[in-house]
């Protein structure tokens, strides 16, 4: 599977007179969610917020309600992945407003989730326990992309629940519904990959360096 540190390992840094910030949103443990060139580098600062303290992030929090910790316009970037899934379904439209109002106008975010439509097919040819690939976590199958990691639950991380699934369409309205100007999802393996930008963002630039580091998301966007 293509991790979000390969995808973006090549992309330098945005020229800017000032600190960028990012917020790594459900960032989970440190050794799962490698970071990227695009915010390792020394203009880029990245805040980590996520709902369980274990995994120790900069903020203990949802991603549904962040108004007590950011205020609005505070972000240049949010990063999630594989995040959105845990939510409830009606959770997701004001988790998605939440990353729209703490974006400056120029910012953008940029998501990654499972493709349930992918998933299902995979489901229905080879059946729910075939094992699709091997992460940090070991074999996933079928049934742990739709419902989260078995293994993980079985060991009492409730936060590991998948409560909610996307489709291309479904994750490109929803982001569209929560204000963003543009929004483009692309389909790579089992996964959903969508670029939400805020109106002044730099389109062209954004798509170049996302190009340049092997990911296309220069789709129609909606």
């Amino acid at each position: 599977m293509m991790s979000f540190a390969d995808l973006l390992s090549s992309i330098p840094a945005p020229t800017t007179e000032r600190t960028r910030r990012v917020l790594n949103a459900g960032c989970g443990p440190r050794s799962n969610r490698k970071h990227t060139a695009l915010f390792d580098r020394a203009d880029w600062s990245e805040i980590r917020l996520d709902l369980d303290p274990a995994v120790d992030p900069d903020v203990v929090g949802s991603m549904t309600d962040m108004r007590s910790q950011f205020e609005a316009e505070s972000f240049d970037a949010i990063w999630t992945s594989h995040s959105l899934e845990h939510l409830h379904g009606h959770e997701v439209p004001p988790t998605l407003a939440e990353f729209h109002r703490i974006l400056r106008r120029d910012g953008f975010a940029l998501i990654t989730c499972p493709d349930l439509e992918a998933v299902m097919r995979l489901f229905l040819s080879h059946g729910p326990d075939h094992v699709a690939y091997h992460s940090a976590v070991g074999p996933i199958t079928p049934l742990d992309m739709m419902f989260g990691h078995s293994r993980s639950v079985a060991h009492g991380n409730r936060h590991m629940t998948h409560n909610t699934g996307f489709t291309a369409e479904r994750l490109g309205n929803l982001l569209i519904d929560a204000g963003f100007a543009e929004a483009s999802v692309r389909r790579l393996n089992y996964d959903l990959w969508a670029l939400a930008l805020r109106t002044d963002a730099d389109r062209p630039a954004i798509l170049d360096q996302l190009r340049r580091a092997g990911l296309d998301m220069a789709d129609t966007p909606r």
